[in-house]
């Protein structure tokens, strides 16, 4: 038989000018290798926000004043007594003007019992004054200790807020400059000062997100050690299932050369490595093991077939790239158009991982599907096998049942059983949450020290994480009116009856402080002032005996803006949902008839526009990467109907795996999107080589039953092969200290599994089933 087409003079010309192939190749890969080893791997705060998401813009224009989202807060708690004792208090101190030393410090927003701003407001009819709490020396005497605690309890911002009500910690709040942090510099310097001062009175615990990205930072050499115990057991496995070096070492090679060309071009391109989709990465390389893989069985049976001759390895490898670059290339750019779907999200972040994503899938088509048979024209068929364990009589026979379900009337069970898995699945998949799914960080295991830290805080103050509304309009002295103040306390009232925040602060918790303190402690007068004038000259007599700046983190300094920070004891998505359904819930029953509330900022407020970007936007780009595959299947088959069959196993796929993420308590958010979208792919590839092999054997005269069993026997090996060896290589991520790898690696090993099922099971019923014309209409 004679092949015509582009796909054939290209597979002759990459065998006849093979070494011209190989050079082209070595060099591009010599290059990209230097680039490759300068690659950054880092987390960049300003990546993870939507820039164009009214929250985040109200965040950015605020967020100096009011508060960023990369607070840092640490708790002092003592192991005995009270922090009351002069060796706390010192080391309450020292944290605090440690803390001026840490890289991209905000200076004026640190906060705590021994910051100048923690004042006390007293007032006599002779004057007003004001002296910090605790500032600039800790107290030695037991009278100063007594006088110092008498002074916090009766300070409504600073008992329950920086001391906790039991008086047993002190809490120390402190933010860095956005676009200047630094999270592994942050994450080593404050871990050092705390060294200096931690000993077996006090327990201390922080967290915050320059401090978790840290910790992901920090175990960074576990996740490269991970990275070669999984090429290590991949390769093991390769050489027991395969009993030969070279289709071990090829395969291997296939995924190095690939990982080098990904990681040489986002370097050129000026991308980052972001150290959490480091399992994708791992996978993806996986990928083109896999495509390997089928190429070099395909070469075997083609040396098999081929009678004995000069150029038998030649001809073997043409016919090899010649029969597998249609399917190998369908499935690479089927997982690249699905992955680029995720673009379209206004994240930064996703962007720049999918680009990253895009151009390493792409990097299968040279590394597996041209190189690998050129390299196998230059070799011999092995006579013989590197170790006596032979698995392929099991694995035959596993096949062999395969064959026979798909065509005997087991295949309607089959079918029918993918219907009720699908029914099941779907119905637990609109469990799925949307944000985090648990209290602490999804990122870490809960038993880990930051998780730890975070319920620690949470469990003796309000709460940890924090979001700022806004309240405030153009004119000068807005927030001195009364209607304002009464609205704003108002809302916090109404905000902190949701049990997950804990607290809320703003000027209206200072204005009746102040003035109680001028009735001379009365508690009666605990109020806000009669109207605007009253208000202003309480707000006034604050300012005019504190230090400039004091009030910033409350008011501007034009009074024509003011926040309300809620703070959050956990950061889950539905907490932060009704959160923000509340906040709206209240402006539009309490309008003010002038000025305007603004949504939101801080951790929690960048975290809300992320989450509701992508909830508004998943179900968008599942159908669109769905409407991708569609056509790039329509266009190689020529047949809609082919786009509408290879669907099927797409769409069990990601429903097994959405609902097997709502039982397992994992949420969709910034990191685990990119991981759905290449999950659309993975549940392809699979039936993209058993279909086109069926396909081939009818063309060639085969009926279906001997069609579909040569596929299954053939190509179906190489599936079943390449399924078990990436299953059990990434479920060695289940020993990262990260949850975030180990779930993720766990999700892929679900979706392996199942797109391997697919192909095996449920492609072949429903072909052999329905016959459509894009299989069956050659003959």
């Amino acid at each position: 038989m004679i092949e015509t087409g582009w796909i054939a003079r290209f597979s002759t010309f990459c065998i006849r000018r093979r070494a011209a192939v190989v050079i082209v190749l070595g060099l591009a890969t010599a290059i990209l290798t230097y680039f490759a080893a300068l690659v950054e791997v880092k987390t960049v705060f300003a990546d993870m926000l939507p820039s164009s998401h009214p929250y985040v813009k109200v965040h950015e224009k605020f967020a100096d004043t009011f508060g960023g989202s990369n607070m840092v807060t640490i708790m002092v708690e003592a192991d005995k007594g009270d922090i009351f004792d002069p060796a706390i208090l010192e080391k309450v101190q020292t944290l605090t003007l440690e803390l001026r030393k840490v890289s991209a410090v905000n200076p004026f927003q640190i906060i705590s019992l021994a910051s100048k701003k923690a004042k006390e407001v007293r007032a006599s009819t002779d004057n007003i004054e004001t002296r910090p709490l605790m500032w600039p020396d800790v107290p030695k005497t037991e009278a100063e200790l007594q006088e110092l605690k008498a002074a916090v309890v009766r300070n409504p911002l600073v008992y329950g807020s920086y001391v906790s009500t039991d008086l047993k910690a002190a809490l120390i709040t402190v933010d860095f400059i956005d676009r200047l942090v630094d999270y592994g510099v942050v994450f080593k310097e404050i871990n050092e000062m705390v060294a200096k001062v931690k000993d077996d009175r006090v327990h201390i615990h922080v967290v915050g997100d320059p401090i978790l990205y840290g910790w992901v930072n920090h175990h960074l050499p576990e996740t490269f050690h991970l990275v070669l115990a999984t090429a290590a057991l991949i390769a093991a496995l390769l050489f027991f299932f395969t009993r030969t070096w070279r289709n071990t070492v090829l395969p291997m090679l296939a995924g190095l050369i690939s990982a080098i060309w990904a990681l040489g071009v986002i370097k050129l391109a000026g991308i980052h490595f972001e150290p959490l989709v480091i399992v994708v990465a791992v996978l993806i390389s996986a990928r083109a093991v896999s495509h390997s893989v089928q190429i070099v069985n395909r070469f075997d049976e083609e040396v098999d077939a081929i009678e004995s001759g000069h150029e038998k390895c030649e001809d073997a490898a043409r016919l090899a790239l010649l029969d597998m670059f249609r399917p190998g290339m369908l499935g690479i750019i089927a997982d690249a158009g699905c992955m680029a779907v995720v673009a379209l999200s206004p994240i930064p972040l996703l962007q720049k991982l999918t680009l990253l994503s895009v151009v390493w899938v792409f990097t299968l088509s040279v590394s597996a599907v041209i190189l690998t048979p050129v390299l196998l024209s230059w070799g011999r068929h092995p006579k013989g096998f590197a170790h006596p364990v032979n698995s392929a009589p099991v694995l035959h026979k596993f096949l062999g049942f395969c064959a026979w379900v798909a065509t005997s009337r087991a295949r309607y069970v089959v079918l029918s059983m993918a219907a009720l898995v699908f029914g099941i699945s779907a119905f637990y998949a609109f469990n799925l949450k949307i944000g985090d799914a648990n209290p602490g960080s999804p990122i870490l295991w809960s038993d880990a020290p930051y998780n730890k830290d975070s319920a620690a805080i949470n469990q003796r103050f309000k709460g940890v994480d924090r979001m700022f509304v806004v309240v405030g309009d153009e004119s000068a002295g807005f927030v001195k009116r009364t209607e304002v103040l009464e609205n704003i306390s108002k809302f916090q009232r109404f905000m902190t009856a949701q049990p997950e925040i804990g607290g809320s602060l703003s000027i209206a918790d200072v204005v009746p402080t102040v003035n109680r303190i001028m009735h001379e402690g009365n508690p009666r007068y605990y109020e806000l002032g009669g109207n605007e004038t009253v208000n202003g000259s309480l707000m006034y007599l604050f300012e005019s005996v504190s230090e400039p700046g004091d009030l910033d983190r409350l008011v501007d300094t034009s009074y024509q803006n003011a926040s309300v920070t809620l703070l959050f004891r956990d950061r889950q998505g539905e907490t932060i949902r009704t959160a923000v359904a509340r906040v709206k819930e209240f402006i539009e029953r309490n309008p003010l008839s002038q000025g305007a509330y603004y949504l939101a900022g801080g951790a929690v407020g960048v975290m809300a526009a992320v989450n509701e970007i992508i909830l508004s936007g998943q179900i968008e780009a599942i159908a669109l990467a769905l409407f991708v595959l569609v056509i790039i299947c329509s266009i190689v088959y020529r047949s809609t109907i082919a786009g509408m069959v290879f669907m099927v196993p797409v769409i069990l796929s990601n429903t097994i795996t959405f609902s097997m993420m709502a039982y397992m308590d994992i949420g969709m958010n910034i990191n685990t999107v990119p991981v759905a979208a290449l999950g659309i792919g993975l549940g392809v590839d699979y039936a993209f080589y058993i279909a086109d092999r069926i396909k081939e054997e009818l063309a060639l005269g085969k009926d279906a039953v001997t069609a579909t069993t040569i596929a299954l026997h053939s190509t179906g090996f190489g599936v079943v092969i390449t399924a078990l060896v990436l299953i059990l290589a990434v479920m060695l991520w289940w020993v990262s200290s990260l949850r975030f790898q180990a779930e993720m690696a766990l999700l892929m090993g679900i979706w392996l599994a199942v797109s391997a099922s697919s192909a095996l099971l449920l492609m072949p019923s429903m072909l052999f089933v329905f016959r459509p014309a894009f299989v069956f209409g050659q003959k």
